[in-house]
């Protein structure tokens, strides 16, 4: 979010140090790499601050030096990207039940949201297209940090494997083969789920049709044989510690929920750029449910994120 005063500031600074303004705006594409490769809104900005102390604790004469800032800063987020994914799995194996990336809202209802804030700096926005769908985060995160940071840089915002080398520590021939890896996997996940919006929404629409009307059966027409869900409470939120497998267990799990939950809203919602719900209860959003359809229209994924710390961007 940006304030009048800090834009004020922001003004002030640029008029001192005409630079300013160039290294700024690579903001955008830093928290736009470092989500995709966090998975985390909340990490990726810390990366963003922390790159940014890094440029400015060097001298001028050395800032000067730098033949292209918005390498620099790249290559500085993507290292320190790297080094949080090596201690993520480390802080995972005490992370309470399944952990799911990062739901984020469309741009326009994260602007409306406290965690964007009314008003807040549309360059601070993340862009949402196939690689931040819920689906390929989740692919992301069961490749090794190297695999990951290879395929987002290169694959993703086309940087050549000499520089992605240059991040990773590794060889090109090694990058290379190490993003080849990676596309096989983002292949048959893009194979199991093609993100559809229109199809999506009219799926999505009748799941909370049937949710809502506890109706077994049509719950079971919507999901695939052998579908998952799986919940994210982070021990912040009541969720089932474990996935759910198989249509039968998931319908029957749903409309125990219906039945026994508190007075709510379910609410149709964009969720990483593809259509979702939203449970809101006493205004304030307490779950963000992400899917995944495949071309016969059934639900093959659900993604529930029930923990408060990652439901910020989504609190109005």
């Amino acid at each position: 979010m940006t304030t009048p005063s800090e834009q004020a500031q922001r003004h002030a600074d640029e008029q001192r140090d005409p630079g300013l303004s160039l290294i700024m705006s690579e903001r955008r594409q830093l928290l736009n790499l470092a989500y995709r490769l966090l998975g985390s809104l909340a990490d990726a900005e810390d990366v963003v601050q922390e790159t940014y102390t890094r440029w400015y604790a060097m001298s001028r004469a050395r800032q000067e030096a730098v033949e292209s800032p918005g390498a620099w800063l790249t290559k500085v987020a993507g290292r320190i990207c790297l080094n949080l994914l090596g201690s993520a799995r480390a802080r995972r194996e005490t992370y309470v039940g399944e952990w799911i990336p990062e739901p984020l809202p469309a741009p326009a209802e994260w602007i409306a949201g406290a965690g964007g804030g009314a008003g807040a700096d549309p360059a601070d926005r993340i862009t949402l297209d196939e690689s931040v769908t819920m689906a390929f985060l989740v692919v992301f995160e069961s490749m090794t940090p190297a695999q990951r940071v290879a395929f987002v840089l290169h694959d993703i915002f086309r940087y050549p494997f000499a520089e992605v080398a240059d991040i990773v520590g590794r060889s090109p021939a090694a990058c290379r083969q190490l993003a080849s890896s990676a596309r096989r996997r983002i292949a048959a996940a893009r194979a199991e789920a093609r993100p559809d919006a229109a199809r999506q929404a009219s799926v999505v629409r009748r799941f909370k049709a049937a949710w809502e009307a506890q109706d077994i059966e049509a719950l079971l027409s919507l999901l695939d044989p052998g579908a998952t869900a799986i919940s994210d409470g982070g021990g912040r939120a009541v969720a089932h510690l474990l996935p759910v497998e198989g249509a039968e267990q998931i319908a029957h799990l749903y409309r125990t929920i219906a039945r026994f939950a508190p007075p709510r809203t379910i609410l149709e919602r964009t969720v990483n750029g593809l259509p979702g719900l939203v449970v809101e209860s006493q205004d304030r959003i307490e779950t963000v449910f992400a899917f995944a359809v495949a071309d016969d229209e059934r639900i093959t994924h659900i993604w529930a994120v029930r923990n408060p710390d990652k439901l910020r961007p989504w609190q109005v």
